[in-house]
């Protein structure tokens, strides 16, 4: 990965990056309200099962399969690939928010220079681009290696977990990077090496599901999922 694309990764997985995603707690508001999140261990184990059972068994792995259609230029598979991961989404917050921060996200791409015509287009023809999508497109726009994009999409993810951890817990800024340290080595591992396009896809995380259904009629909250 050249110099630029190095930094253009780094914009893309900070938290400046306006797309949204800290409204979107994706299931954790509601872990922390029925108990099943209470300080900063079980904090971590939250986040680290969510990465292993669901993000990285489902999205990382199709958020490649995205990306080597971004590069290939086969808006057809882009269209089924965004298709399926809407279909995966279980409750309907989660799937708002994919929807919100993938259209926040190209509403960005499209004001921005410099970004080939076929991003564009295809992006436009999408109704309800998802958020996996839109980044793996910004990506391969920008030449940044596929392993090295789903490392800052779970990166991105988790930062915010832990940042609602902060807040609803409440956990403190030490216990926050403590956690995220430990996370960091869990999501290295995960995106080392591109998964084999014959892998199947599971996104079988049952526990997360249901506290994404609660969340929807949880009285008092502070996030949108």
């Amino acid at each position: 990965m050249n110099g630029l694309a190095r930094v253009r990764l780094l914009q893309m997985a900070s938290q400046a990056f306006p797309i949204g995603g800290y409204s979107h707690s994706y299931g954790l508001e509601a872990a922390v309200e029925s108990g099943l999140v209470s300080g900063e261990a079980s904090l971590e184990q939250w986040v680290a099962d969510v990465l292993s059972y669901s993000i990285g068994r489902y999205e990382l792995p199709l958020l490649h399969r995205m990306s080597g259609a971004w590069r290939a230029q086969d808006s057809t598979a882009l269209g089924g690939l965004n298709e399926h991961f809407l279909a995966t989404r279980e409750s309907a917050e989660i799937r708002g928010a994919t929807v919100q921060t993938g259209f926040s996200m190209r509403s960005l791409i499209a004001v921005l220079p410099a970004l080939p015509e076929f991003l564009h287009d295809t992006l436009r023809r999408l109704d309800e681009p998802c958020l996996p999508c839109v980044w793996s497109g910004a990506a391969a726009a920008w030449e940044i290696p596929a392993c090295d994009s789903a490392a800052a999409y779970a990166w991105s993810w988790a930062e915010n977990q832990v940042l609602v951890g902060m807040k609803t817990v409440p956990i403190g800024q030490s216990a926050g990077q403590r956690v995220l340290l430990n996370l960091g080595a869990h999501i290295a591992e995960l995106t080392e090496h591109e998964p084999s396009i014959e892998a199947g896809l599971s996104n079988f995380a049952p526990g997360l599901a249901i506290q994404c259904a609660r969340h929807e009629t949880q009285y008092s909250r502070l996030f949108r999922s």
